[in-house]
């Protein structure tokens, strides 16, 4: 009755009667499950059926819950939140208790588990998963594994990366139809079906009957719950709704799918089973609630504009094959009644282009099949329902996981890929009008890549239901509803219609689902052919392709600036690549072998079609419209791509695939005029167009297009060029880049279309084309492996490059099948092959390289190609990156001297097709240009650059190495001089025009020219390029056939050819049209007059080339041909393959290559020689000019001036920064003013690096140092073992942190304070090894009151970077190292200094006495000068350095004890740091450079002035301990009540040593300094005889004693370990101390027997730490140096360098420790006295008694944790481990590096108090610092305070590569050397020194 009950709670409506009448039913589920299922056992068990679909009928209503969920919020709250009601739990309870057959539901799953014959893996997974793709393995390339099958496979040595999902996906491990099998993993290598048992009948009966029901009472609950979105918004919210409600049952589904094989057979039934679909759904029964739920599944269908066709239709043809042949059918049908309907349903996504819109669609639905596969749907089983409200609910996770935890069922996988075809139309409808369409994209692709990766299964679609069509037309249906109108070339008339890149659909890429569908499905072989096969769908696949043709038109801002930017351009050229040239290369990949040749064929025919009809759309006729560009031209593309493999591999006839000659002349125009604009783009010509434009200009070029992109479309042209007329051609290269008229002699003209200040870029950018043109081998005959060489070396010699970005700057086939190429091994071996690997390098304090490839010698040597370089660069300035690179080289190799030109490269042979390439080079055209270049830089005319002369004599040298057959020089010389008076050179060949003399040239110059006119002689050429208007000469000269030349204009040239071409096309001549020719390139009225000068020219083309060499080289007949000595040259010339040097070397080349190919050019030359020529006249200098000149030589010598300077500057800079910033380094020496200076200065001088004064630091006006104070719990970090610790990477390693210094010295304290007088406690130990606060300093110093104006003016500067003003920092004004305090130089003159410094011999007692009266006078604080308020503001900053926690030891927080402890302590942690950073002792000796700039000087001054505030009451001194007698010795047991001192055995001497120095008045005298070290050294020395009485056994202490004893009265007792020893144990013997030493302590006892000698070494040790903490701080505060020494005589040369050892000490005998011992008072009494206390605590605390005597001395030096050689491990562990705070699985894990701690980054769950975990942790584990490492991103953050940086990471690659958010996901390996350096910056405290990028992190990592 619960159910009941919860309905009516809700408020629906209640249940039918029939639940009332059996209550007894609902009570017991398991035995009604038994019974029926006993009932459906028997033969005959038609009654259990009837009973069981009875009782299901009941349990599984759909009626009920949604119902009341639907009625609206206020029910669903009324009745508990909507949640679930009871009845859909009730629901599952019952099925699972069915399903079982009353047995129990997981016994039943382990059962049907048994029987799973697991041969795929085939775990869903969905995005951000990490999953593996192994290449070498995979046969698709959308190949995955997960993690498990990836590590349990044998992958070593593949090739293979780790990934991070991004749309989700399958493991396809055990499918061998898309791996190899040599790659499945243990699990599913044995095809383990044939040892399954067949499956017991019974087991699974159940589930046969009741699936059904609960499938489709799921499918009810879906459709009740579907509601059509009112007015286009859709209603995502309720849509979840119902998701929420059904997540239990697709979870129970989903369960169901992980019982393995057996189940998912079962259900594959249940799914695909029509009888049963049909029965249940059909609506026809008397269940009312059933046909109302069947309306509302045909609403939803109609609604989503799809018919439901009538049902005596489909029922008419009973077809078993899911709608293959009924689709034509139901089209004749569904056809007239939907295209109303289309329309209506899409008006919404129109904006405004309605009439527009009507248009289109016409064109789509003409064709009856095409309307079908977009608007008919028949749902004939479960599984095509509910995939079909899956695509209604936008695909929600848990469904789509469903459906493809299924697919290892190999018969639900061909049902699911058929249904997911058949719904294919509706999915892309569906995904158009979506809102969330990157999240749909995502799902769709998660499931359709698990289809369509498998060749056979996608086979078998295309064939049965037409997958390709279906495809096609899908695609075709999606753009369509974003067309606009072409503007290009006829604005008005054009008919061409384009995607507008504008609209959501392209911007956010929501075609690409389609199309990487339809690449996946063309990458095979069997289905690509039938594509090429299919002549309709080539068509419509043309069409489609032409939507692209001409999209996103550039227009050139003439006038202003444009107004708007649109960033649109990205989207059009993604769209080319993925939606024409990724098919396109698909398609490619299966055109490899002759007999393809018919596709090839195919494709071009279609082709060509496409493009005339696009010429016709465009009313294009032979002049492109001005102004106007488009980078998008997909059908050029096509075409050039299927040519060029047709003659690369298919060996087709190239002429067989050509049309005709004027179609040409068409195709030609448009690449053309995209290189033409591009030179305008890098011209500034398109300025106005903003920035976008040249983005487009660089992602034409850019690796990822460029093989889509440039290449064809320069492929292009070299075909067409190969086959025009090459006068035609070179005149429509000059015209199309607007330089004709710069082509003329004169020295003056006149350009109507260009600018002056761009006609030379222009010029440039002709020229570099043409090289290109004729130099490009890319598809004209190189191979595959000559490609990606010469693709390598152009990319290494612009810059050494990286191993991946390498692979992604060379341009693959993007075609998805040729993925293997970059990781495979010809692009290793080519690697290898071309370039050196430099290692990653590592400077201190510099940033961190990674693994570079750099080209080898011979590389720059023979194979270095400026062209390549020139076409692969995205920006102009790598061209010169290049070129300065390789003049390095030659240098450096001296091989050439000066300043090279790029080399003479010979290139690739040229394929037999395209010969007619190298016609370009010998036409009288182009022989005019480079005559006439020649001539004006001879001339030295303006606008010409050497660069234009480069190019020059680069085409002319290709021309001679292209040269026809050896022409026969007498023949070509007949006739003379006479035969060319019509025109400048007599012929086409290079090599006889070279030689041709032309004497007159007739020019059309602007009359203001200077040039004097002439009447025309006799044989006169006319100018070149005499624009338009040249073809109105005046009358006089046209005298009929007289001997004039005729005019020769490259425009008019180009215009007959055209005509001549056309003419000989077309039949009828006189029905050909005149071009219109566009009034740009004439312009009468602006133009100025024009009138005709005669010019006297009288050279050839080798005449200018040897007066260009005289010019060069600067010297008159420089020239002299090289053959007059040494004839050799001629017989057997030594031309090299590749040429360096500069244009002088190549002018010598060229005429040696001219020499050799005709002997009239050798003799020609030898004359020219032999005439001396004349010197260049000398230009007449007008006055203007002079100034300009004279303007100009100043300007160069201001610039020299300035450079010099500029590098004093830099050096004097460098020099610096090396003495400064050096932080590794001791051999660096820099005199510090501080602390050495020289004893005759009576002051220390300080310069202020602000105002620059020098002078001492004085009461008014003080110096003081740049300081950076940190907390540092660097120190806690030692831990007393070797052995460092290892990162955790499994469950069992943990790191506990009790054996760290710090954790110790806690302790330590902790036990003092519970048994002892807290303030004595505080004076016993120091603090500070945890958030100790560290002074470091760069060394310079600065007037005070100047820093306080400097950081007045920081504060007003906005410009601030990543360091906090407010909170006192800045950096240093001079080294600009970072830093946050000043700290005060204490004036003092040095003189006083040295008189302290002189030995006095006085005796040890009257020091005694000194010291104790100087620390008896109360320290009053200065006066108040400037002075001690610095004092006291820093002391401020010091404290608040640190947190709160690590300062507050006291149990009475805020006594004075706190702070007096905190003082000495930052004195001990700064010594002690020192010591570290010397390598934990002082063997080197020195001053290292920590100590050259050190502040400890400064920093005592300023300690020692606080602590005399506090003066220690005489009584409690320790002072008077160490060096009197105390009579009454029981005075102190008196008063019981109150807590005794600390024994001074107790006492940390170290920490004594400070508070005796600090409490002296300043500056100390040094023999009061070593009176205060021998009293301490007489107590360390008894402590470590405690101690070591302590560690020995109960035999050895007896020993000793006895031994001792015998020796006490000699004379030097007080100095023999063994007399001191045994005096020890006696005094200790008469307390506890040794007594309780029962049985369990001997364990703890280290059982090795002490021998003189170890027991020796063990006191040295146990003195040594103080001794260098004692030695370190004479350093500082007397300025004496640090001996070095070697590290076993350590001991004895610090003792003796801290005056313990007496002078006289001989040091024959080996060394003995107790000889430094010198007594105050008598040793045993003194001792007896000390011993005395421990007895007395002993009494009570025998084991703390023992604990604390016993202390660790010896601490290793801090380490941060060892990490493992292979980041896998890492990672594995950690990516997926749990935060032990929030129990989530953190999106970010990091793990410190310091303590092994696992913490969420970023983590909003692990906060507390607005600070994140890793902020929160920094502060806990490293007092402000933190080192962390990001797991997935393999990176190590740096938090330091409230800045954080991202320091790099120490895993690097095979390449020596950091993988950053790991998106190679190569294996990772560890680089010691930065971790190493990572170490030492932490131990230095030199992170915000080194680091330069640091940021705020507002406590939010």
């Amino acid at each position: 009755m619960a159910a009941a009950a919860a309905a009516a709670a809700v408020g629906g409506p209640q249940p039918p009667q029939a639940e009332m009448t059996a209550p007894g039913l609902a009570l017991d589920k398991a035995a009604t499950a038994a019974h029926l299922k006993a009932a459906l056992s028997r033969p005959d068990n038609r009654a259990g059926a009837e009973e069981l679909q009875a009782l299901l009928e009941r349990v599984l209503s759909a009626e009920r819950p949604l119902a009341a969920a639907a009625d609206g919020e206020e029910a669903a709250a009324a009745g508990g939140g909507g949640g679930p009601g009871a009845a859909e739990e009730e629901a599952l309870e019952w099925c699972k208790c069915l399903l079982a057959g009353g047995g129990g539901y997981d016994e039943f799953c382990a059962a049907v588990r048994a029987y799973d014959p697991a041969a795929l893996c085939g775990l869903v997974w969905t995005a951000n998963f990490v999953a593996y793709r192994c290449r070498t393995c995979g046969i698709s390339p959308c190949m995955s594994l997960c993690a498990e099958c990836f590590h349990q496979g044998d992958h070593t040595g593949h090739d293979f990366n780790m990934f991070r999902s991004q749309a989700g996906g399958a493991c396809d491990c055990g499918d061998s139809n898309v791996m190899r099998e040599s790659g499945f993993c243990k699990r599913h290598q044995i095809k383990s079906s044939s040892n399954i048992p067949c499956v017991p009948k019974d087991l699974l009966m159940m589930s046969e009957f009741v699936l059904p029901r609960f499938i489709f009472c799921l499918i009810q609950y879906l459709r009740e719950g579907y509601n059509e979105p009112a007015a286009d918004v859709p209603s995502e919210k309720d849509l979840n709704k119902v998701l929420q409600l059904l997540e239990p049952q697709i979870s129970f589904l989903e369960d169901l799918t992980k019982m393995g094989g057996a189940m998912r057979s079962v259900l594959t039934q249940v799914l695909t089973n029509q009888q049963s679909y049909k029965d249940l759904t059909s609506g026809l029964g008397e269940n009312a609630y059933a046909r109302k739920s069947h309306e509302k599944y045909l609403i939803a269908l109609k609604s989503s504009g799809l018919t439901y066709p009538e049902d005596k239709l489909v029922y008419g043809i009973q077809e078993p094959s899911a709608g293959t042949s009924t689709l034509a059918v139901q089209g004749f049908a569904g056809a007239t009644g939907t295209l109303g309907q289309l329309d209506s349903s899409d008006e919404e996504d129109q904006d405004g282009s309605q009439g527009l819109g009507k248009r289109k669609r016409v064109k789509l639905s003409s064709n009856t099949k095409d309307q079908s596969i977009m608007d008919v749907l028949k749902h004939k089983s479960f599984l095509e329902e509910l995939l079909f409200w899956t695509i209604k609910y936008e695909f929600p996770q848990k469904m789509v996981t469903f459906l493809l935890n299924m697919l290892p069922d190999q018969e639900y996988k061909v049902a699911f890929t058929k249904t997911f075809v058949q719904h294919y139309a509706f999915i892309m409808k569906t995904l158009k009008k979506s809102h969330e369409s990157d999240t749909m994209s995502n799902r769709i692709v998660h499931i359709s890549v698990q289809l369509f990766s498998n060749e056979e299964l996608a086979r078998q679609v295309t064939e049965e239901c037409q997958l390709l069509d279906i495809m096609v037309t899908v695609l075709l249906y999606m753009m369509e509803s974003c067309l606009i109108k072409s503007e290009l070339q006829d604005e008005e008339n054009s008919l061409h219609v384009v995607v507008n890149c504008g609209e959501a659909l392209l911007k956010n890429n929501t075609y690409w689902p389609l199309v990487s569908d339809f690449i996946n499905i063309l990458s095979h072989q069997s289905v690509a052919k039938r594509f090429l096969e299919d002549h309709g769908l080539l068509v419509t696949w043309m069409n489609f392709v032409s939507f692209f043709q001409g999209m996103n038109l550039n227009k050139r801002e003439l006038n202003e600036h444009v107004e708007f930017e649109s960033q649109t351009y990205y989207a059009a050229f993604a769209a080319e690549l993925e939606a024409c040239a990724q098919p396109m290369w698909g398609l490619l990949s299966h055109c490899k072998v002759r007999e393809t040749q018919e596709y090839t064929r195919n494709v071009v025919r279609y082709c060509l079609e496409a493009l005339q009809d696009w010429f016709d759309a465009i009313n294009f006729v032979d002049e492109p419209a001005p102004n106007q560009v488009t980078f998008h031209l997909p059908l050029h593309r096509y075409y050039a791509m299927f040519l060029s493999k047709a003659v690369k591999c298919q060996e087709l006839d190239l002429d067989s695939v050509l049309p005709d000659q004027e179609m040409l002349m068409k195709l030609m125009i448009h690449p053309l005029q995209i290189q033409a604009s591009l030179a305008e783009i890098h011209s500034n010509m398109w300025v106005r167009n903003g920035l976008q434009i040249k983005g487009q200009a660089m992602t034409y070029v850019q690796s990822h297009f460029c093989n889509s992109m440039i290449d064809p479309d320069i492929y292009l042209l070299q075909v067409c060029a190969s086959r025009l007329d090459p006068d035609y051609f070179i005149s429509s290269v000059f015209e199309r880049f607007k330089v004709v008229d710069l082509l003329t002699m004169a020295s003056q003209h006149q350009n109507t279309v260009l600018d002056a200040e761009h006609e030379r870029s222009m010029l440039e950018g002709a020229l570099t084309f043409l090289v290109i043109l004729l130099s490009l081998r890319l598809h004209l005959g190189m191979s595959d492996d000559e490609i990606l060489r010469a693709e390598m070396v152009a990319q290494l010699c612009m810059n050494d490059r990286t191993h991946s970005s390498l692979l992604d700057l060379i341009p693959e086939n993007p075609n998805p099948k040729s993925g293997i190429i970059p990781g495979s091994y010809s692009f290793e071996s080519v690697l290898s092959a071309v370039a050196d690997f430099k290692a990653p390098v590592f400077e201190p304090g510099g940033s961190m390289q990674q693994g570079m490839y750099t080209p080898k010698a011979e590389v720059w040597d023979h194979e270095f190609d400026p062209v390549m370089v020139i076409l692969r660069t995205v920006y102009r300035r790598d061209v010169q990156s290049a070129m300065d690179r390789y003049t390095a080289f030659l240098k450096q190799s001296g091989k050439f001297p000066g300043n090279p030109w790029p080399p003479y490269k010979k290139r690739t042979p040229l394929h037999p097709s395209y010969k007619g390439l190298m016609r370009l080079l010998h036409c009288k055209t182009l022989h005019i240009v480079l005559f006439t270049l020649l001539y004006k830089i001879l001339m030295d005319h303006q606008n010409l650059s050497e660069h234009v002369l480069c190019m020059v004599l680069y085409l002319i040298e290709l021309g001679l190495e292209n040269s026809a057959e050896e022409e026969s020089d007498e023949e070509a010389s007949v006739g003379g001089p006479e035969r060319c008076h019509d025109s400048w050179f007599p012929g086409s060949n290079l090599v006889s025009n070279m030689r041709h003399f032309i004497n007159y040239v007739r020019v059309r110059v602007p009359e203001t020219a200077p040039e004097v006119k002439r009447d025309s002689p006799a044989s006169t050429s006319s100018d070149s390029l005499g624009s338009l208007q040249s073809s109105r000469r005046p009358k006089v000269l046209q005298r009929e056939n007289s001997g004039t030349a005729q005019v020769f204009s490259l425009v008019a040239e180009r215009r007959k050819k055209f005509q001549e071409i056309i003419n000989r096309n077309s039949n009828e001549a006189n029905q050909v049209v005149r071009p219109k020719t566009s009034n740009k390139w004439s312009a009468p009225g602006s133009a100025p007059q024009l009138t005709t000068a005669i010019l006297e020219i009288k050279e050839s083309i080798l005449s200018l080339l040897i007066k260009l060499h005289h010019k060069l080289s600067g010297k008159q007949n420089s020239y002299y041909p090289p053959w007059l000595d040494d004839i050799e040259i001629l017989v057997q010339p030594d031309i090299p393959k590749y040429s360096h040097g500069d244009g002088i070397t190549a002018v010598e080349r060229i005429l040696l290559k001219a020499a050799l190919q005709s002997r009239m050019n050798k003799r020609i030359i030898e004359e020219i020689c032999r005439k001396v020529t004349p010197p260049v006249p000398p230009k007449k200098i007008t006055a203007a000019e002079k100034k300009t000149l004279d303007k100009e030589e100043r300007r160069q010598k201001a610039r020299e001036r300035q450079q010099k300077l500029l590098a004093e500057f830099a050096s004097r800079q460098k020099s610096f920064m090396e003495t400064a910033m050096d932080v590794d380094s001791p051999e660096s020496d820099i005199p510090m003013e501080i602390t050495t200076a020289e004893p005759q200065v009576s002051e220390a001088v300080y310069d202020c690096v602000i105002c620059g004064q020098s002078g001492p630091s004085s009461e008014d006006r003080p110096t003081g140092l740049v300081v950076l104070l940190q907390a540092s719990s660097v120190l806690g970090q030692c831990r007393d073992n070797i052995e460092p610790k290892k990162l955790p990477i499994t469950e069992e390693e943990q790191i506990y942190p009790w054996d760290t210094c710090a954790a110790v010295h806690d302790v330590r304290l902790s036990l003092l304070q519970r048994y002892f007088k807290d303030s004595s406690c505080l004076l016993a130990v120091s603090i500070g090894w945890e958030g100790g606060v560290y002074v470091q300093t760069c060394g310079h110093t600065l007037h005070i009151d100047c820093h306080k104006s400097y950081m007045e003016s920081l504060r007003n500067d906005q410009v601030l970077q990543g360091f906090s003003v407010d909170k006192g920092e800045f950096t240093c004004p001079l080294c600009r190292q970072f830093a946050n305090s000043v700290l005060p130089c204490y004036p003092g003159s040095n003189v006083e200094n040295n008189l302290w410094q002189r030995p006095s011999n006085k005796s040890i007692q009257d020091l005694i006495k000194e010291v104790e009266e100087l620390q008896g006078r109360p320290g009053a604080f200065p006066s108040e000068t400037n002075l001690s308020k610095e004092m006291e503001s820093v002391m401020k900053d010091i404290k608040n350095t640190t947190q709160k926690k690590y300062r507050d030891y006291s149990k009475t927080p805020g006594s004075p004890d706190n702070d007096f402890l905190f003082m000495y302590s930052v004195a001990r942690t700064n010594l002690e740091l020192e010591l570290i950073h010397r390598g934990g002792n002082l063997c080197s000796g020195g001053a290292s450079t920590a100590g050259k700039r050190s502040c400890l000087n400064q920093l005592f001054h300023v300690l020692a002035l606080h602590m005399r505030l506090y003066s220690i009451d005489s009584e409690y001194n320790p002072w008077r301990k160490l060096t009197q007698l105390l009579e009454q010795m029981n005075s102190q047991l008196g008063n019981e009540e109150q807590q005794p001192e600390v024994p001074i055995l107790y006492h940390d001497v170290t920490s004594l040593l400070l508070i005796q120095i600090l409490m002296m008045p300043q500056p100390l005298r040094k023999d009061h300094f070593t009176c205060i070290v021998k009293v301490l050294f007489t107590l360390l020395y008894t402590q470590g005889l405690v101690a070591l009485s302590v560690k020995c056994s109960e035999e050895d202490r007896s020993a000793w004693k006895h031994t001792g004893a015998l020796k006490k009265n000699t004379c030097d007792a007080e100095k023999s370990y063994e007399v001191l020893l045994s005096f020890v144990i006696r005094e200790l013997s008469k307390g506890k101390l040794y007594h309780e030493e029962g049985t369990q302590e001997c364990a703890t006892i280290s059982p090795i027997a002490w021998s003189p000698e170890s027991m020796e070494k063990y006191l040295q040790d146990f003195c040594l730490p103080f001794l260098r903490i004692t030695s370190l701080l004479q350093h500082h505060l007397f300025g004496e140096d640090l001996p070095s020494c070697q590290e076993e005589e350590e001991f004895s040369v610090l003792s003796s360098c801290l005056g313990l050892l007496p002078t006289f000490y001989q040091t024959e005998h080996p060394f003995i420790s107790a000889s430094c011992l010198d007594w105050p008072v008598p040793a045993f009494d003194i001792i007896s006295q000390w011993c005395f206390e421990i007895n007395s605590f002993t009494e009570r605390h025998a084991e703390q008694g023992k604990a604390l005597l016993i202390q660790e001395s010896r601490w290793k030096l801090p380490h941060l944790l060892q990490l493992p050689e292979n980041y896998n491990t890492i990672f594995q562990y950690y990516h997926r481990k749990t935060c032990s705070v929030c129990t989530k699985v953190p999106k970010d894990p990091a793990v410190c590096l310091v303590c092994g701690t696992f913490v969420c980054l970023k983590g909003l769950c692990c906060k507390q108090q607005s600070y994140c975990e890793c902020v929160l942790h920094s502060q806990n584990c490293g007092a402000g610092t933190g080192i962390f490492l990001l797991i997935n991103a393999s990176v190590i953050i740096i938090i330091r305070g409230h800045r954080f940086c991202l320091w790099g990471s120490v895993y690097l690659d095979a390449h020596g590569e950091e993988d950053r958010d790991l998106r190679r996901g190569k294996p990772l390996y560890i680089c010691k050397e930065r971790y190493k350096v990572l170490e030492q910056q932490w131990i230095s405290h030199t992170f915000d020194h080194i680091n330069k990028r640091w940021g705020p992190h507002y406590n939010g990592l």
